[in-house]
């Protein structure tokens, strides 16, 4: 995937707008194309595990490590090119994705806040801190939680160990980290918004994961019945289909 060198920065707290699910309106207005849109990323975990550096070296590639601990909702933009690969490996479509990356704080008063943001996300980057074996273990809790409050039980998810550069601080093993990320069936990245590593890729492989959803979602035949929760508006025909099935999308 190639990315274009525009970026756009904002730190303006709690002004991030609860917007219509994306992908209910892909499907509401039947569009057969996706030439230009929009993809909502937040970023999940603990106090402390930096997701607000990790956020801030993918947009502006810089590390600060004067961050205050997150207050309630932060967001920062940038602008990509997405190329599409078809099943056979073949070279799709180009096309320009506009990013807002939401950091939520990690603190437990703030977690009805932070929850009332997940059904907007397309897709969520829940990170731990790999010298914090407590963050780790709260990794389940936080899951347990996308599942209640995602668009759906199965959402598109990536697990990041963070500071995998802080080597000699180390509290939970690579192996460890793996294995609970097949549990969960979702993509592992030891990442370090310190130095850069693995930031692009984990947040590549996110957007991967969601074009390719959307692609199929554009195809009303294939969203089985109850598959999506509404913003706060379920008819009985959706929960009717939903009692006893699991998510498709």
């Amino acid at each position: 995937m190639s990315r274009a060198g525009n970026v756009r920065k904002s730190s303006t707290c709690l002004q991030v707008a609860s917007t219509a699910n994306t992908f209910e309106f892909f499907l509401q207005y039947g569009l057969t194309s996706l030439r230009f849109s929009s993809s909502l990323f937040l970023a999940l975990g603990d106090s402390g595990v930096g997701k607000t550096s990790f956020l801030y070296q993918y947009t502006d590639g810089q590390f600060n490590s004067k961050f205050i601990t997150t207050v309630g909702i932060d967001f920062r933009e940038r602008r990509v090119t997405y190329n599409s690969t078809g099943p056979d490996g073949s070279s799709g479509r180009r096309q320009k994705i506009h990013m807002q990356l939401w950091d939520t704080a990690g603190q437990e008063r703030f977690r009805s806040l932070t929850t009332a943001f997940f059904r907007d996300a397309m897709g969520f980057i829940l990170l731990f801190d790999l010298t914090n074996e407590q963050s780790f273990l709260n990794v389940r809790n936080w899951m347990s939680q996308l599942q209640v409050h995602a668009y759906c039980e199965n959402p598109d998810v990536i697990l990041c160990g963070n500071k995998c550069d802080l080597v000699d601080q180390r509290a939970v093993s690579e192996e460890e980290a793996r294995d609970l990320a097949e549990k969960y069936g979702i993509p592992y990245f030891e990442t370090s918004a310190a130095n850069g590593q693995n930031v692009n890729q984990a947040v590549d492989v996110l957007l991967d994961l969601i074009m390719k959803r959307m692609e199929r979602c554009v195809d009303k035949s294939w969203i089985p019945d109850g598959t999506f929760r509404t913003n706060g508006h379920n008819n009985a025909d959706l929960a009717e289909a939903s009692e006893g099935s699991k998510c498709g999308c």
